[in-house]
């Protein structure tokens, strides 16, 4: 539920982007902010383990254009991936937007991307949020890598929805920008209505 001030006419939406640990969600976050006018970007605060791992979030608030008169703020997190922060996750859900759901594209780890996906709809359903009904975009990353399963296989298995979906090279950027508008159009469409 986005965050609406009508004293700065500012509207604050969370996009969460969610996956399996070393999936590439910090990379993302990382290439956006590295990317975006700096005048269009807060901070960006990241919180890791001694491997480099998200260990609670990255957040980026970045502003874009109107909405109605208000000034349209999308703050960016990532949940860490590894299965012993599942409450992490959860907390970090609570008033989303919209969400990507990053895939390792890797065949050896398919199962870690269909509980990961698995764990998000349990954690939504806890909010009282229907997958049906959110914002949602599938990025099948590390498309460069040996051993990545068809993107045919991915979108059966983890794009039920049939939502958009983007294969990416997230270290690359490749298929990074297309994602994160592809959320962005789909949370401001919501918030139009």
């Amino acid at each position: 539920m986005p965050f609406v001030n009508f004293a700065t006419r500012e509207i604050n939406c969370k996009i969460v982007y969610y996956g399996p640990g070393l999936s590439g969600k910090t990379t993302n976050i990382k290439w956006i902010y590295d990317h975006i006018k700096p005048e269009n970007r807060g901070e960006m605060i990241t919180l890791a383990t001694e491997t480099e791992r998200t260990l609670f979030f990255d957040f980026v608030p970045i502003e874009v254009s109107n909405v109605k008169g208000f000034k349209v703020r999308f703050h960016l997190y990532t949940t860490p991936g590894q299965i012993i922060y599942q409450a992490s996750r959860k907390l970090i859900l609570k008033g989303v937007d919209g969400i990507v759901f990053v895939a390792d594209s890797q065949e050896e780890r398919h199962d870690a991307n269909l509980d990961t996906l698995d764990d998000m709809i349990e954690n939504l359903k806890d909010y009282e949020i229907d997958i049906e009904d959110i914002p949602l975009v599938f990025q099948y990353n590390k498309r460069d890598l040996p051993n990545v399963l068809p993107v045919e296989v991915l979108r059966k298995d983890l794009n039920r929805w049939s939502r958009p979906d983007y294969e990416a090279i997230a270290s690359k950027g490749i298929g990074v920008l297309e994602t994160f508008k592809e959320i962005t159009k789909q949370v401001l469409r919501k918030l139009k209505r």
